[in-house]
């Protein structure tokens, strides 16, 4: 059905309302460092990610400096499927050998980060992409033997994000790492976003997932939560099975210094621009 003149008059006046309601929390931001990680599932079809660069491109033309941090195991899991590459795993962690090693940077530095590069820049955007073995922006330590090449973060060093700050430059950032010796390691994508997000002293910390955020045993989604909260929630089972890393990595990035971490569902339309910029918000957020 044809959408009449009184109908379109309608929809202009809401979205002039909207942005006008908006600018307390764009007055609020500028000027404000945001991380957001962006997870494998998440990144969902070509329109979604085209939807997803426009916002980050919008955040940027506002004031905002973001960040984004990505992940790729779907991408990973579909590639070493079709090299026949088996994996071990030891405590429902993936072994991190020198072959899938390998294939975990083709697609993280290649495949994964040129296509979110791309996207962005598309979007009228300056996207830079970057592992963290650029620039030493992440250096390592072994996180298990066990694991094989699977690091946890020990020096950020940011001056490489500071220079493309003042160039007006958006980094993309694969989660891998440089050991003491010149090893690669691969990083998980919450830990290496809350790492930088700490370094780096961001204003929010967004987690975007698959699912709607952190919910209590009702199936509720918990809109707010304090670290004391979270704490008991893991203790008490509540928050069970992949949202205890995400919940630990908002516990370490608020302990060091982060002002609120939020885990919201990427796959929702202009997610990150609700979060910020309007009343409703997105997802849970996790204070001090």
């Amino acid at each position: 059905m044809m959408k009449t003149r009184d109908d379109m008059n309608q929809d202009w006046i809401s979205t002039a309302s909207t942005l006008s309601k908006a600018l307390p929390y764009l007055q609020r931001y500028d000027g404000a460092i945001v991380v957001i990680k962006l997870g494998g599932h998440a990144m969902g079809s070509d329109d979604a990610m085209e939807s997803f660069a426009r916002d980050v491109v919008l955040m940027q033309q506002v004031g905002v400096n973001p960040v984004i941090v990505h992940g790729g195991g779907p991408m990973i899991n579909d590639l070493l499927g079709r090299l026949d590459i088996k994996s071990e795993f030891v405590d429902g962690k993936r072994v991190t050998d020198e072959a899938t090693m390998e294939v975990v940077e083709m697609v993280l530095s290649g495949r994964v980060n040129k296509r979110l590069v791309q996207a962005i820049n598309r979007q009228g955007g300056k996207a830079v992409g970057l592992s963290g073995k650029d620039a030493n922006l992440i250096q390592c330590a072994q996180t298990d033997p066990k694991l094989g090449l699977v690091g946890t973060p020990r020096i950020i060093d940011t001056s490489v994000l500071d220079h493309l700050f003042k160039a007006d430059m958006i980094p993309v950032i694969a989660p891998l790492g440089t050991g003491r010796n010149g090893e690669t390691y691969n990083i998980n994508g919450d830990t290496a976003a809350g790492s930088i997000a700490s370094a780096l002293s961001a204003d929010r910390l967004l987690l975007l997932t698959d699912v709607a955020g952190v919910k209590n045993k009702d199936g509720d989604v918990l809109t707010e939560l304090k670290a004391a909260q979270i704490k008991d929630m893991i203790a008490d089972g509540t928050i069970a099975g992949g949202m205890i890393p995400k919940t630990e990595t908002a516990l370490d990035a608020i302990a060091d210094g982060v002002r609120a971490v939020v885990i919201l569902d990427g796959r929702a339309p202009n997610a990150c621009l609700l979060e910020l910029f309007t009343d409703h918000g997105a997802g849970s957020m996790i204070r001090a």
